[in-house]
């Protein structure tokens, strides 16, 4: 018995190990997947197009970076997956931020980056294009104190929208705003608004690019503009038409621009204190103007450029009421600069001369520095200054006299206190500049802070207040000052 336990006991050890060998092998091949030349590392894995990249066996994903980690993976594998990560989460950012710029980071658990911005509108979707509506409803109250002091509470419907295609190739937007006032108690004019624009960008090239431009605006015209009736219960309601076309090519690095456009306005009667109208057809005028500009491209983010323009415009009434002739003939010149460095600063800034004769003898030609332009800069995520710069020159209605330079200055910061509120501060400085005649120069300052609370991706609040001055060295100043709180519904 003893000489036979040891070959017993090496026999039964030996069918021990036989028996549990393919058990062994199953588990390693389940644990440690192999792969046969995938066309698609995200459909091998997964077999589907677009994977949940966290249901993929044992992976994980690094706060950090957003990469996924497999031990199990070979080196090009978990590249490729990594790569694909991060370029699904490039599209879904892009979609949910549209327009805004430098939005802040999303929250730890990735809330926004994986689902969009909770709180920004989706849009209607109409065809081919994307309709991004919005109704304003809000009450307001005004102050004017100009000698004697009036107040007034006003009802305020506003609408805003714009409608963008969504093609391979070319674009068309189309944005229109307007303004609805009524008053409720008090006494003084309404300010109703209305906007629309459109822009057809074509793709004729790679290097070539033309945009097809139309609009229309209509505005009351403000009691202290220096063309204004005196003592109008309402002033006159003008109306705008523009249209153009502008064609861009690139030479290499020489860009050329050319464009031409049409502008027309009409002005309608003005409400006299006593109840009677008067005509203000003898204001109208269309004036057409042809630009050039040529540009150098010292890189992508900065363009130096010249540009130079010729415009005309022609009075339907060769005379106006007082008998002088207003058409006159305008000629700019200027040398500027266009910026991009992406979200964090862009724009397009240019200085030159501005120069508009008159058909008029016993008119006096006007001549201006001209200083034009937009900024955008962003010094942190959340945060976003916009800086503008403007000059015309406007004809006037007085007997003898040309018109006056306006130079005007605009400035709006916007910051998110939180993801879902977001502050404003907004100042302006306008100077008429009556150099051509013996009339006071004019200051007008303007003021303004507000909040807007998004509640949801459909609802928000809105509250603002607002000062404007305009004073000048002979006369009484005007001051205004404006409150008021609205709900906004958007989709």
């Amino acid at each position: 018995m003893p000489r036979l336990s040891w070959p017993l006991a090496g026999l039964l050890l030996a069918g021990t190990m036989l028996a549990a060998t393919p058990a062994f092998a199953q588990q390693t091949v389940n644990e440690t997947p192999t792969f046969q030349e995938p066309l698609d590392p995200l459909v091998q894995a997964t077999g589907s197009e677009t994977p949940d990249m966290t249901a993929l066996p044992g992976a994980e994903t690094t706060a950090s970076t957003g990469a996924l980690s497999d031990p199990a993976l070979t080196g090009d594998q978990a590249e490729a997956l990594s790569e694909a990560a991060s370029d699904n989460d490039a599209i879904r950012r892009t979609a949910s931020e549209g327009e805004r710029l430098n939005l802040r980071e999303g929250s730890a658990d990735a809330t926004r980056s994986n689902f969009g911005d909770p709180y920004e509108p989706t849009g209607i979707r109409v065809g081919t294009f994307v309709l991004r509506p919005s109704i304003t409803q809000s009450i307001g109250h005004e102050r004017t104190k100009a000698g004697s002091t009036t107040r007034r509470t006003y009802s305020q419907t506003g609408f805003r929208g714009s409608l963008t295609s969504d093609w391979s190739r070319h674009q068309l937007i189309i944005n229109a705003e307007g303004i609805y006032q009524r008053n409720i108690s008090g006494t003084g004019e309404t300010e109703p608004q209305a906007r629309i624009d459109s822009d057809l960008r074509l793709d004729l090239s790679d290097d070539t690019i033309a945009n097809l431009t139309a609009g229309y605006s209509f505005e009351r015209e403000d009691s202290a503009d220096p063309n204004a009736v005196d003592g109008a219960s309402a002033q006159s309601g003008v109306h705008g038409f523009t249209a153009g076309a502008r064609v861009q090519r690139d030479f290499g690095v020489i860009r050329g621009t050319i464009g031409a456009e049409i502008d027309r306005e009409v002005y309608g009667s003005v409400k006299l204190a006593n109840g009677g109208k008067l005509s203000l057809s003898d204001r109208n005028f269309t004036e057409g103007t042809l630009t050039g500009r040529v540009g150098f491209e010292l890189s992508p983010a900065l363009i130096p450029y010249l540009e130079a323009s010729i415009g005309r415009s022609i009075y339907d009434e060769k005379r106006d009421s007082l008998g002088y002739e207003r058409s006159s003939s305008t000629v700019v010149g200027r040398a500027g600069v266009e910026i991009d460095l992406g979200e964090k600063l862009r724009g397009d800034l240019g200085m030159g001369y501005r120069r508009s004769a008159f058909d008029d003898s016993r008119l006096k030609s006007i001549a201006a520095l001209a200083l034009d332009g937009t900024l955008t800069w962003s010094p942190q995520r959340g945060t976003e200054l916009r800086l503008g710069l403007a000059t015309a020159i406007e004809p006037s209605t007085t007997a003898g006299e040309s018109g006056y330079v306006s130079y005007a200055t605009t400035a709006e910061l916007t910051h998110e206190l939180r993801e879902n509120l977001v502050a404003r501060l907004s100042g302006a400085y306008t100077w008429r500049d009556f150099r051509s005649s013996g009339s006071a120069d004019q200051n007008v300052y303007l003021v303004g802070t507000g909040l807007t609370w998004d509640l949801n991706r459909w609802l928000a609040l809105t509250g603002d207040v607002s000062y404007e001055l305009t004073s000048q060295s002979r006369g009484s100043d005007t001051g205004v000052t404006r409150a008021g709180i609205g709900l906004v519904l958007r989709r």
